[in-house]
């Protein structure tokens, strides 16, 4: 059986195309948009890796984290903050709430070939 992701991510095209590299990868891949429907699916369905956007709509991804990270059944799902935003006190943010991983995004593919190489590392 296939490793199961949820990707929480608003922009249609960065989830289509992450999403996409997962599957060619041979993951199972779950989507949400906003941060209400992630946190939904991740109680529900208990992936085994989540990828979230920090800056959701309805609730961010930092929120996510820190709510998933308290909760019995989720607190041991690794966690990924995947966010354009690339400040310090953002990977700070990404620390205090329980994430495993902060990858930048940028313009290039580079970011979405070394989410994928942590998404391997964790799910090995």
């Amino acid at each position: 059986m296939s490793k199961k992701v949820l990707i929480a991510e608003d922009s249609p095209t960065i989830l289509m195309m992450v999403k996409a590299a997962l599957i060619k990868e041979g993951y199972s891949v779950l989507t949400a948009s906003d941060g209400i429907s992630a946190l939904d699916l991740a109680k529900c369905e208990i992936p085994d890796l989540i990828i979230l956007d920090c800056l959701l709509p309805k609730l961010d991804g930092y929120n996510i984290c820190r709510m998933l990270k308290k909760d019995e059944t989720c607190k041991n799902i690794p966690i990924f903050i995947f966010t354009a935003r690339k400040t310090n006190s953002d990977k700070l943010m990404a620390e205090k709430t329980g994430a495993n991983e902060y990858i930048p995004k940028s313009e290039t593919l580079e970011e979405f070939g070394e989410l994928i190489k942590k998404v391997h590392q964790y799910l090995k």
